[in-house]
């Protein structure tokens, strides 16, 4: 496997992981964030521990964290939304009793 599917595979895992842990933090949106956040800037520690043969380009942490960024972004956004929706229970919310929604949930 090359290098380079290497480093984005390790990035798309550590996008899922904070999205996990971002979803299940969600009930408070900052402590979500700012995990997301910590996560992202470990992600070139990560990918320097895992794969021991980085071109020099890579050796870098600003050049992983800038190469990383819309990978890790988009892998947290998605995971995040599907366990916020899966771990909170979404409760609807009638705001009128004359909506068809709610004639029908009263049975």
């Amino acid at each position: 496997m090359r290098v380079e599917s290497k480093v984005s595979l390790v990035i798309y895992a550590m996008g899922a992981l904070g999205g996990i842990i971002s979803g299940v933090l969600s009930a408070n949106a900052n402590l979500g964030y700012i995990a997301g956040l910590l996560l992202y800037l470990l992600t070139p520690k990560v990918i320097k521990a895992t794969i021991k043969d980085l071109p020099g380009e890579l050796q870098d942490d600003n050049v992983l964290l800038r190469k990383s960024f819309w990978g890790f972004l988009l892998f947290w956004f998605y995971f995040t939304i599907l366990v916020y929706n899966i771990v909170l229970p979404q409760q609807p919310v009638f705001y009128s009793n004359q909506s068809l929604l709610y004639n029908a949930t009263k049975g």
